[in-house]
């Protein structure tokens, strides 16, 4: 079973809203919802701290690895808290940890992993991180 995950591990939250549509037949969110709360919380980072221009920066971040380990149901109306931390920073890519926890939760309902390789937003070469993201990013280094 994977590793127990509590806020303590992670430096910076956001706040979600559940969606009446986040729920599927069963009545608990759907398993691909949390790769949304995984994918918003990352990018709310690099744009408000980091000082990402989604619309015009010259360098962009692309999803190539993604990972979540389901440990405890949630359902709308639920209000969640997105932990993100950062576990491995290289030159050209970052590994994030993500918890997605209920509010008031000491364990992470969902937690897992996913990697943005930063790319030239023309070419789709990589290239390293730019160093306002990159000190972003720093900060949030277990």
């Amino acid at each position: 079973m994977p590793e127990v995950e509590t806020p303590e591990r992670y430096p910076y939250f956001l706040p979600i809203t559940t969606r009446w549509m986040d729920n599927d037949v069963y009545g608990h969110i759907n398993n691909v919802t949390y790769y949304s709360y995984f994918d918003t919380v990352a990018n709310h980072y690099l744009i408000h701290e980091g000082g990402l221009d989604i619309h015009a920066s010259p360098v962009i971040g692309l999803v190539v690895e993604s990972k979540c380990n389901y440990r405890a149901p949630l359902a709308y109306p639920d209000r969640l808290r997105a932990g993100l931390r950062v576990d491995v920073l290289g030159t050209r890519s970052v590994t994030y940890g993500i918890g997605i926890f209920k509010e008031g939760a000491t364990e992470a309902a969902a937690h897992g992993h996913f990697v943005h390789v930063f790319v030239d937003r023309a070419s789709r070469k990589s290239t390293p991180i730019p160093d306002p993201l990159r000190a972003a990013l720093s900060r949030l280094v277990r």
